[in-house]
């Protein structure tokens, strides 16, 4: 039998040798992130989220490496801080051109009945859209078109990247690149951008689930503006009707939407697209600070919440020219040849906006573990160490199996010289440099000395 023993760490300090960058040792938590019960849409189908994909997203998310002119990253277009979306109508590509569409916030894509992403819904899954911007001739430009290449020569570009050398390896055990192996990486890091710390959760929590309760937390104004926002149009008693189309809890659009009457091209006067059929997650519309994240919708037409209500409240539809306005807005309302009129009171519309402010947490705008990784030199500092101060010896245990004993998610390995490294999720046993393997609480040492007992 092999002998064994099993210590714990009576740590005086630990230095982290980090700052910015990754900590392979300790990688953040993205697979286990508590989700609530009430929220049961998901569009992940079968790319689930882990640590290590989710980390590799990260960084791929944010490396300007992915354009071909290495001056434009996804997080150029979907900033952190504006809710993962853009603060202007159209977005910069990569030598200076404008998207045709706004760059729609991505907080809580994953939560979502609908998986077809893009305004007009034009790629089945978050998995193909990622890849999309990179191959754009405007936004990132390995469009294989005007003389420029095709995103092949981004799988060569990467696989000349030391840090992608490690990722990859990390968590596809091979340092190959490939369209899918980007794919499902970015869409995990995305699925993995959530957030549900609202004052609208809260309340949830409050009324064991029934939305339709009051939330003993809102204000009077908040609990009529959700009244509003819950009921369907029509009657004395009628409300906005917005759960219609934006469904409570998650507020994601539902599938087989049609347009919204707007209808208008970003940067084209006149121009006409009824293409435009999604929208993202109504969570995420305020910053912490209670700051609108405009402009809003595909276009960027509608600068702030105020104009999104006064738009859903009359309608100026014109058949002739919009034959596919969603069922949904063409009345009850008002008469149905003009589209819905909702006759809300300024008061209504007040109570309204809100109700909306309560969908937004907090924590999403700054956690670590959704921002740039990057040395603002673009630079990647990959952290696969830490020190140890002290290690003390509790006992020994003789066990003819290691990896059966040891079963634990994030496995950490100290090596001879005092340092520990992260290993891929795996026990393994070092037969010739007596490895030690550390679990939650204990570290398991082989061939350590008796001498510390």
């Amino acid at each position: 039998m092999k002998s064994i023993y099993l210590v714990s760490l009576c740590i005086l300090f630990t230095i982290l040798l980090t700052s910015a960058g990754i900590d392979l040792v300790n990688l953040f938590n993205y697979s286990g992130q508590s989700i609530p019960t009430y929220i049961t849409k998901d569009n992940t189908a079968g790319n689930s989220i882990t640590d290590e994909g989710a980390t590799l997203g990260r960084v791929l998310f944010y490396d300007k490496s992915l354009s071909l002119n290495n001056t434009i990253s996804c997080a150029s277009c979907h900033l952190q801080s504006h809710g993962f979306g853009d603060s202007i109508a159209q977005s910069i590509g990569f030598e200076g051109g404008l998207t045709g569409r706004h760059s729609m916030r991505l907080i809580n894509a994953r939560f979502s009945n609908e998986s077809n992403f893009f305004w007009d819904e034009r790629v089945p899954s978050l998995e193909a859209q990622t890849t999309a911007p990179i191959q754009d001739h405007v936004e990132m430009g390995f469009s294989n078109t005007d003389g420029n290449p095709g995103i092949d020569s981004l799988f060569i570009k990467l696989e000349n990247i030391d840090y992608y050398n490690t990722l990859f390896d990390l968590v596809y055990g091979s340092t190959v690149v490939t369209e899918a192996r980007i794919q499902d990486a970015l869409a995990q890091f995305i699925r993995s951008i959530q957030s549900f710390d609202s004052p609208y959760d809260v309340g949830v929590s409050l009324v064991n689930g029934n939305i339709n309760a009051p939330f003993p937390n809102f204000s009077a104004d908040e609990n009529a503006g959700k009244t509003l926002y819950m009921t369907p149009p029509g009657g004395p008693n009628g409300g906005a009707g917005c759960n219609r189309c934006h469904q409570a809890p998650e507020f994601d659009i539902a599938p087989n939407s049609q347009n919204n009457n707007v209808i208008g091209v970003a940067g084209t006067p006149g121009g006409i697209d009824l293409t435009n059929t999604r929208s993202p997650s109504l969570r995420g519309m305020f910053d912490a600070e209670g700051n609108q994240l405009g402009p809003f919708m595909h276009n960027g037409a509608l600068g702030t919440l105020e104009a999104v209500i006064n738009h859903y409240n009359d309608i100026d539809w014109n058949p002739a020219i919009n034959p596919t306005l969603d069922v949904r807005l063409r009345g009850p309302g008002g008469p149905a040849v003009n589209g819905q009129n909702l006759n809300l009171t300024q008061l209504e519309k007040d109570q309204l906006l809100a109700f909306l402010q309560t969908l937004s947490g907090s924590a999403i705008y700054t956690d670590e573990k959704f921002s740039d990784p990057f040395e603002s030199n673009g630079s990647l500092n990959l952290d696969e160490s830490t020190e140890v101060a002290e290690v003390k010896v509790l006992g020994r245990l003789n066990v003819s199996n290691v990896p059966s004993v040891v079963q634990n998610n994030e496995v950490l390995v100290v090596q001879n010289d005092g340092t520990i490294s992260k290993t891929n999720n795996t026990v393994r046993v070092s037969e010739t440099n007596d490895t030690l393997f550390m679990g939650s609480q204990w570290i398991i040492v082989p061939g350590l000395s008796n001498a510390n007992q």
